[in-house]
């Protein structure tokens, strides 16, 4: 059902595949968000048209509503939304561990308040990992607790060993042979905890490996600290997954450091507050230069949007709070990111990757600093 296989590398970025029962994904691979059952604006033969090859689906959201019950009595997660790649479902535990005004920890799981009508809920690993099932998707997450950011190593530590102790309890409460199960390490900033995590997981047998914990605020350079001190522990022939990235320069900068997938909801948030990037970094389509632009978003662009419509017209879109204007620059942000992962798939191929990223680092300025 799911095997992973690695074709080449260059330097430390790797170029594979996965084979899940919904199909092959090329990597390295940008999973686009479907929160809620759907990538916001973006109807899925389109995201087949711009080569997506595999959403996100978050558990947090579907199981306040409509819930797991409903969606596997509709057949599952693929049918109910009308998406026959694959699909991956995190497990629910970053967001509840967001709400930490609303939520108490215990062995035993979180109770939190539902942040649609208030109802307590105690959700526990093997909860998660029921709900998982019933929606059906080619890869789950293990709950884990990730520590936010500025805690001390003790309450850190105590959060990792407990996301120990729920993995294996995730493991032990999975029946269903046709999904794939990936743990999370996580350890926060502190490199030794990072090192403990990433050792007792890569230890698991399972399919592949999560790195959490590092898109919550930080900066980028202590970012690609955490991945340089886990990614060497993690096993070669198995896929790593960095949870919430979706820069277009943490993308390369995370590949040249092993790293094989990535999601973010960036590119359908940035769209929705009228952001759009290039090649020469993120703009903002309600800049009075583009009132009067007659060109596309971007030269030489093969997405919908830039094929069919002016700067100047989706300026006005977006003006006014048109709906269709938050739906092209979604579509014109998802195309940008799956494009640049085509071309980084292609530039590892032919081992010409660093140059690739080079080039595209200096032309590139989005308001971030760290190159390296």
């Amino acid at each position: 059902m799911f095997q992973f296989t690695l074709h080449t590398t260059d330097g430390r970025a790797r170029r594979g595949t996965l084979t899940t029962r919904h199909g092959e994904i090329q990597t390295p691979c940008f999973m686009p968000c479907g929160t809620k059952a759907t990538v916001k604006t973006v109807d899925p033969e389109e995201l087949k048209q711009m080569g997506c090859q595999i959403l996100l689906g978050n558990t947090y959201h579907l199981m306040l509503r409509p819930g797991g019950d409903l969606i596997e009595k509709m057949g599952g997660l693929h049918k109910w939304m009308g998406w026959d790649r694959p699909i991956l479902t995190d497990s629910g535990g970053f967001q509840v561990f967001s709400l930490h005004k609303i939520r108490k920890i215990a062995e035993d799981g979180v109770e939190f308040q539902s942040h649609i009508n208030g109802d307590k809920i105690f959700l526990t690993p093997e909860r998660a990992i029921e709900i998982q099932e019933q929606l059906g998707a080619d890869i789950i997450m293990a709950f884990d607790e990730c520590a936010p950011t500025g805690v001390d190593m003790t309450y850190t530590k105590e959060a990792m060993e407990r996301t120990h102790r729920w993995v294996e309890r995730c493991l032990k409460a999975k029946t269903r042979t046709d999904q794939a199960l990936f743990p999370i390490v996580q350890g926060g900033f502190f490199p030794e905890l990072r090192k403990i995590s990433a050792e007792f997981m890569a230890g698991l047998d399972t399919p592949g490996i999560a790195i959490g914990g590092v898109s919550v605020g930080e900066l980028r350079e202590e970012m690609h600290e955490v991945v340089e001190v886990v990614e060497p522990l993690l096993p070669k022939e198995k896929p790593r997954y960095v949870m919430g990235v979706g820069e277009p320069i943490d993308l390369f900068n995370l590949v040249a450091r092993g790293i094989d997938m990535f999601d973010c909801v960036i590119p359908t948030r940035l769209a929705r507050h009228g952001t759009f990037w290039d090649q020469y970094g993120r703009h903002t389509i309600t800049n009075a230069d583009y009132r009067t632009q007659e060109n596309p978003l971007q030269k030489n662009c093969v997405c919908t949007t830039c094929q069919r419509f002016s700067a100047s017209y989706i300026r006005h879109l977006i003006v006014e709070n048109e709906i269709l204007g938050h739906r092209l620059l979604t579509i014109h942000n998802l195309h940008f990111l799956l494009e640049l992962m085509r071309q980084i798939r292609s530039a590892i191929e032919e081992h010409r990757f660093e140059a690739l990223r080079n080039e595209f680092i200096t032309t590139f300025h989005n308001g971030q600093t760290g190159t390296n």
